[in-house]
């Protein structure tokens, strides 16, 4: 008996391999369909009891094929995320379905011209609201009265806004894109007001610390925190007390109808912020995408663990764009990092990689995969 041709049986391999992709093609025009008789019975688009059902007969009928029960879920596992993602997209390209933004602050914010230029000309539209605190615009996507919110994470001035990472630590909330937004922060008055005459200038923040610089060469000026940089400027216009200013936008200016008394006063020329892009789940990456994945980590207790983790993602070529650390709540000096990680998480040598950490970490959770702000 001859020995069989191994070229052949590639061919046949690859035959089924085509037959599989074929499939799973025509299981997502399914989806899309289940996506509209979702909408149309205001149903959720994720049934875990009917899911833990599906993979209880997936898991019989792998035993029955002699196949292992545990890999056919895990596979079926990423299938039905595919598949809820696939739903979400589908509804949000709908012409007649607005896309539900959230963010922090109020017109005129950072944020709120952030989510005006990421979502305008969308075809369907898109409804913005804005929340007083992070923690608000992220949990009304966790409520589902929201498909995203827009948050800042970092700032090439003041750095890491902490804040958002805390949020992303406690689960629940996926990156599904990010944006950088030049940053032009303008000293906001009553009409008429001179800068000899202010005392305060109130401002998130995040904006006080971008704007160092000109304090100290105006040190009658005193900072006051508050929660939103637009909001600060509508208090100035609210409480007509020609000594108080706000830090904001020069679109803060027009909307509650302050002056401009200066502008660019942030201490570096280039300042820039980036948002993330929050959803409840993983969002289908555009083919050609520059691509970056976003993950979180806790260290095992062991010397030079960090420096392991770094060599191990160098040695599949994998450049690391960020890492951030932040202390865990209720474990006194001890510490979680975030790392942005340039390529797709699903890819051999990103998945060979997180293989090859996995076990010098007791916490390995990806943020997110998605296209890279260019």
């Amino acid at each position: 008996m001859s020995a069989p041709d191994l070229s052949s049986l590639r061919d046949r391999i690859e035959a089924v391999d085509r037959q599989i992709i074929a499939l799973l093609a025509e299981r997502l025009k399914i989806v899309e369909e289940v996506a509209a008789a979702k909408l149309a019975s205001a149903s959720p688009f994720r049934d875990k009891q009917r899911e833990e059902l599906l993979l209880q007969r997936l898991r019989a009928q792998a035993t029955a094929a002699g196949l292992d029960p545990h890999q056919v879920e895990r596979m079926y596992r990423v299938v039905m995320d595919m598949s809820v993602a696939h739903q979400e997209a589908t509804v949000r390209s709908r012409e007649d379905a607005p896309l539900r933004i959230t963010y922090q602050g109020v017109e005129g914010s950072y944020s709120h011209l952030a989510a005006q230029k990421r979502y305008a000309g969308r075809t369907g539209g898109a409804l913005l609201s804005g929340h007083d605190t992070f923690r608000g615009a992220a949990e009304a996507v966790l409520a589902g009265t929201a498909d995203l919110a827009l948050l800042p994470i970092e700032n090439t001035t003041a750095g890491s806004i902490n804040e958002t990472y805390d949020l992303l630590a406690g689960g629940g909330l996926h990156i599904t894109g990010e944006v950088v937004s030049a940053i032009e922060h303008c000293l906001l008055a009553l009409p008429g007001v001179t800068l000899d005459e202010l005392r305060v200038v109130m401002s998130h923040p995040q904006a006080l610390a971008q704007c160092a610089g000109f304090f100290s060469t105006h040190p009658q000026l005193k900072p006051r925190a508050e929660v939103d940089t637009a909001g600060s400027a509508r208090k100035v216009g609210e409480g007509n007390d020609r000594t108080h200013a706000a830090i904001a936008s020069s679109a803060a200016a027009k909307r509650y109808g302050l002056a401009v008394l200066a502008t660019g006063i942030q201490t570096t020329a280039g300042n820039a912020t980036r948002f993330v892009e929050i959803g409840l789940r993983p969002a289908p990456v555009p083919e050609g995408s520059s691509v970056k994945t976003s993950l979180v980590l806790s260290l095992a207790d062991r010397p030079g663990a960090l420096g392991e983790i770094l060599m191990r993602f160098a040695g599949r070529g994998l450049s690391l764009t960020k890492l951030e650390s932040r202390p865990i709540p209720d474990a006194p000096f001890t510490y979680r990092f975030y790392a942005d990680v340039l390529g797709h998480v699903a890819s051999e040598p990103f998945h060979a990689a997180l293989d090859d950490i996995r076990p010098l970490t007791t916490e390995l959770r990806i943020l997110g995969t998605y296209p890279a702000a260019q």
